[in-house]
């Protein structure tokens, strides 16, 4: 690998974040991309968008080929400490109050919405048919 193997913090890597100067953290590992800026299929604002954070779930999300990780090894240039990663929370919604569908005089007044234009339309269409009948 390219780099010493050295530990850095995500504050040291934070500053690594211009076009001039462009480091990612990828599964635990920092990577100085700045050469690769230019030449990166999807651009340059890609990778500056993954400056400051762990970028692993960016990159796994597109779907890099086994050449483009490969490739990754001439970037290295140490590890991330962990620790210094904020933790993901994972989301909960809000608690709601429990939603009663049979609200008796919501409910009556919907039916109703719905059944009484289709009586209506079907005493027309029978009121039409029986006439021409006759």
């Amino acid at each position: 690998m390219g780099g010493d193997g050295k530990v850095y913090t995500l504050e040291d890597v934070s500053k690594h974040n211009t076009s001039e100067d462009c480091w990612l953290i990828i599964n635990g590992k920092v990577y100085d991309v700045t050469k690769f800026l230019e030449d990166h299929p999807g651009g340059d604002e890609v990778l500056l968008s993954g400056t400051g954070k762990d970028a692993t779930d960016d990159f796994e999300d597109v779907g890099h080929s086994t050449s483009a990780r490969a490739m990754m090894d001439g970037f290295y240039v140490g590890e991330i400490d962990a620790s210094t990663i904020p933790t993901k929370v994972k989301y909960t919604p809000p608690k709601q109050p429990h939603y009663n569908q049979d609200k008796t005089a919501d409910f009556i007044i919907k039916l109703l919405q719905f059944l009484v234009p289709l009586v209506i339309l079907g005493v027309a269409v029978g009121i039409r048919f029986y006439t021409k009948a006759a």
